[in-house]
């Protein structure tokens, strides 16, 4: 794609952002596109924060990629430690975290698998307070493995990639927070130079450049949460995968498990985050904290968008789902 056609098709998805800024829905976001030539665009509107100080936001704003982390951090490396042999994705978690459900073999979980961690095909609940338990983070570890979960029909659930965390910490005899985030990526930041968050009842503050996810911070690093990227960081990654970087671990992210999901990823449907003009073979992924990167292999091309939708709390409609696709939408040619 000319870079020219680049921009127009970029003036036009950076629209609804702007109008979300001026409509006070998000504070602030940056939009960014990078195609399979190297061509990008990145641009940014509106505050990094509000309260209790006002900060604008620029292209070097970082942001708490929330669930993004689990696309960009975790499933890469999954999917190469299979590739190495290391592990089997087909194999049980429990071939790694022998530990878990140890008390009782027969237990379900202990037959979960790597690849029904990855796509989500786990009997998991969708949405569990661990922090509430404490703060002890190997405490927490011990109570995720030995807890009895209640079995639910298979949703999208943060805890497929805590135990794929758990895996990795396992696999290298680190933790999360001690691994190398990757070229671009940090565990956390300067409050300054990040995007603010929510203002946290349980921590009375408000979060900038620290983990927003209160399961992430109580275990003090974990696979699902708690990486900070910037919006170039975000589109390096995203092109090397359209580069054709390992190509085995992203034909695997390409490969279907779902009618909505891939190895870690979403894929697109009716519906989806992503807009009603991506290609069929187009992954994306979206973060609690207003975030999300969607990467089109047919097009050639990947776009990411950042908000601080939760600033200064999640408690309001923040429309952020009709703006991704929106944005979507623009980025593939609605006029």
């Amino acid at each position: 794609m000319a870079l020219s056609d680049l921009a127009q098709l970029f003036d036009r998805a950076f629209q609804p952002l702007a109008t979300a800024v001026s409509t006070n829905h998000v504070p602030g976001g940056v939009l960014g596109i990078v195609d399979s030539n190297g061509h990008r665009i990145v641009r940014a509107i509106g505050s990094a924060q509000l309260v209790p100080k006002q900060r604008p936001m620029t292209v070097e704003t970082w942001f708490d990629l929330a669930s993004l982390t689990k696309v960009i951090f975790t499933t890469p490396r999954i999917l190469a430690l299979a590739e190495d042999g290391v592990i089997d994705l087909d194999a049980p978690l429990t071939s790694v975290l022998p530990d878990l459900r140890q008390y009782d073999q027969s237990a379900w979980e202990r037959k979960v698998t790597f690849r029904q961690c990855l796509g989500h095909q786990t009997p998991f609940p969708a949405v569990e307070p661990i922090y509430t338990y404490g703060r002890d983070p190997e405490l927490l570890r011990a109570f995720i493995l030995q807890r009895e979960w209640r079995a639910r029909d298979p949703v999208y659930s943060d805890i497929n990639f805590i135990l794929l965390g758990f895996a990795l910490e396992r696999l290298s005899g680190k933790t999360i927070r001690d691994m190398d985030p990757g070229t671009g990526f940090a565990w956390s930041t300067e409050p300054d130079a990040a995007a603010a968050t929510e203002d946290c009842t349980w921590r009375h503050r408000v979060l900038s450049g620290e983990v927003h996810d209160d399961n992430c911070s109580a275990l003090q690093g974990a696979g699902h949460a708690g990486l900070f990227g910037t919006a170039a960081s975000v589109l390096d990654f995203a092109q090397g995968l359209l580069s054709g970087a390992s190509k085995n671990s992203t034909a695997l992210m390409r490969t279907p498990l779902s009618a909505t999901r891939t190895h870690g990823w979403e894929r697109s449907y009716d519906g989806w985050s992503g807009g009603a003009l991506c290609s069929p073979g187009t992954i994306g992924h979206t973060g609690f904290t207003g975030t999300g990167l969607w990467i089109d292999f047919d097009k050639g091309k990947a776009w990411t968008l950042l908000t601080n939708r939760i600033h200064p709390t999640r408690h309001f409609d923040s429309g952020i789902v009709q703006l991704r696709q929106a944005v979507g939408d623009l980025m593939n040619g609605v006029q």
